[in-house]
């Protein structure tokens, strides 16, 4: 029998996690989802192949047509979660309105077989498609993460070069991964003055993890449970897919590995070349009344 607390699983507004890759995505998506009411499940990639890019040159977004990645990309997810039997639920038509009714059908779904009510969704690349998310989900709250620059770019230059086949195919120079992370940095400038998106910064995050999390459940709309910060790491385990074997700092306890890894990956050259180039980004800060 259903509880009264989950008697309409689908009202709550979805949650967005979004970020430059190797931000604190998957701790922060880790944490929030620990919450007893909080739903969440491994990158969907929805919006990432909803929309054919670029779209100004795409006859299949101009008819209104979701890309050809689309439907193996969700019938991907669905086996991932375990319940390759809602494929049912995806359109006949590869309409992008269609295809969105579904995608937020299905997530309800998952998030109802939880016994949750709200569904939390963390796919890093969905900063790019913000414009869209807005459109077709206006109802939706985002959260932006942020972490230094030195940091973020040394991560991904790192698995650059350990993982060729997967990260390699995009961050092919170093700098491809300071391009990455300043225009990512610029995408969250702009959407931080409208009320449905708020920020953290990774290192908040880490050294006041309480005070941020509870901030964070705040903007959600859920009491803060102090068992978010205990059961983290178990939740993490259901996030990460075997084959993303670079995110297993996330199962251990939280702390600031911050300059460890820009010291010992770059020469001293390409530590002052990337320290330049970051010093000239003004990293993103909460506008003044969601402060208050």
């Amino acid at each position: 029998m259903m509880t009264q607390k989950h008697k309409h699983p689908y009202t709550a507004s979805p949650i967005f996690i979004v970020g430059c890759a190797r931000s604190g995505t998957t701790l922060l998506q880790s944490l929030l989802a620990s919450h007893p009411d909080i739903a969440s499940f491994p990158e969907s990639k929805f919006f990432v192949d909803l929309v054919w890019m670029p779209e100004e040159r795409s006859r299949r977004y101009a008819l209104g047509l979701v890309s050809k990645e689309m439907r193996n990309t969700m019938e991907s997810f669905l086996h991932e979660v375990g319940h390759p039997e809602l494929t049912y639920k995806l359109p006949r038509l590869p309409l992008i309105q269609a295809y969105v009714r579904s995608f937020k059908e299905i997530m309800g779904e998952l998030t109802h077989l939880q016994k949750k009510s709200i569904w939390l969704e963390k796919t890093p690349e969905h900063l790019h498609r913000l414009k869209y998310i807005e459109h077709y989900m206006p109802e939706a709250k985002v959260i932006h993460i942020v972490r230094s620059g030195m940091d973020v770019i040394a991560s991904i230059y790192d698995l650059a070069q350990r993982h060729p086949n997967h990260w390699g195919r995009t961050f092919k120079t170093l700098d491809n991964c300071i391009q990455r992370w300043t225009e990512d940095i610029a995408i969250t400038h702009q959407y931080l003055d409208k009320p449905n998106h708020t920020l953290i910064h990774y290192e908040q995050m880490v050294s006041h993890p309480t005070d941020e999390v509870k901030r964070l459940c705040n903007f959600i709309g859920v009491p803060f449970d102090d068992h978010m910060l205990e059961n983290y790491r178990n939740t993490s385990s259901q996030l990460i897919r075997s084959r993303e074997t670079w995110k297993a700092s996330t199962q251990k306890n939280i702390q600031n590995t911050n300059s460890q890894k820009f010291l010992s990956v770059f020469t001293r050259e390409q530590q002052n070349y990337v320290k330049n180039l970051v010093q000239q980004v003004n990293l993103p800060v909460l506008p003044t009344q969601t402060l208050a």
